[in-house]
């Protein structure tokens, strides 16, 4: 039997055009519609930068309006015309909702879905550990997530992209880090489900997990490290150095794109070979 005859009419429409762009219009985003979470700074701000570069309509959301305004005023000028921002709070539904309704008013679309708003507080030894730490960390970290990819699926159709920002803490165990951790693990879980189910509608999930990040949003992970006793260079990955955020940012933009576009339920490991 012929391999192509054993694909749906659509799929093999999508194939075949997909297989029909070269290489730069498959990184060519022009006319799409992207969100970001946790876009003032770091990995999602790198991220929005990259999305926009490639021609995306990025629609920035943090918690602090004045934050976001910095970050988008960094961009390059000719970029900022098609970016906007939106204070939210992702562990408030609400928020989350009004998020994506904007961003279809906007553009009348809504195709890719970044979810990168995250904490990492250390939650400490087990023993310690208090439950209104472990009660934030879910808020944001599971809950946060779960209703960021709730919401875009409610608008988006084939060819859309969720992307969740897991973290190596999903695959690797540090000690004092298990609630963090186990938030990772359900980002991982959360992103192999959803692509079981919305697969049959042409939406892919899928999940990055960044190893230790140079960024302004973990200075405190970082000190923490330390003063546990840890030798930061011991923790260094084969490739000799910590990520930068435009390290992670660069491999977002290969997930959503339609380079990618036979992949979904994966987990892209960016460490530098930490977790070898």
């Amino acid at each position: 039997m012929d391999m192509m005859s054993m694909l749906t009419e659509q799929g093999r429409r999508e194939a075949e055009a997909v297989a029909a762009r070269p290489v730069t219009r498959l990184l060519d985003h022009e006319g799409r519609t992207a969100v970001v979470t946790g876009a003032a700074r770091g990995i999602g701000l790198a991220i929005a930068r990259r999305l926009a570069e490639s021609g995306a309509h990025v629609l920035m959301a943090d918690r602090r309006t004045v934050d976001l305004e910095r970050a988008r005023s960094s961009l390059p000028a000719e970029w900022q015309k098609r970016i906007s921002t939106m204070e939210v709070d992702v562990t408030g539904t609400p928020h989350v909702a009004a998020l994506a309704d904007y961003a279809v008013e906007r553009t009348g679309r809504l195709d890719f879905w970044v979810n990168n708003a995250g904490i990492f507080p250390p939650s400490g030894p087990i023993r310690e550990t208090q439950v209104e730490v472990l009660d934030r960390i879910y808020e944001v970290n599971i809950k946060g997530v779960y209703v960021g990819c709730r919401e875009a699926a409610r608008h988006m159709g084939r060819g859309a992209v969720i992307l969740n920002v897991a973290s190596i803490g999903a695959i690797k165990g540090q000690a004092g880090m298990s609630g963090y951790s186990a938030s990772k693990h359900a980002v991982l879980g959360l992103t192999r489900s959803l692509a079981m189910e919305l697969g049959k509608d042409g939406i892919r999930v899928m999940a990055i997990a960044p190893g230790l990040t140079v960024s302004p949003g973990n200075e405190e992970l970082l000190d923490s490290i330390q003063q546990a006793g840890h030798k930061l260079a011991t923790l260094s990955a084969p490739l000799g150095r910590f990520n930068l955020a435009d390290d992670i940012a660069r491999v977002a933009l290969f997930a959503v794109s339609d380079m990618a576009a036979m992949m979904t339920g994966q987990l892209l490991v960016v460490d530098g070979g930490t977790t070898v």
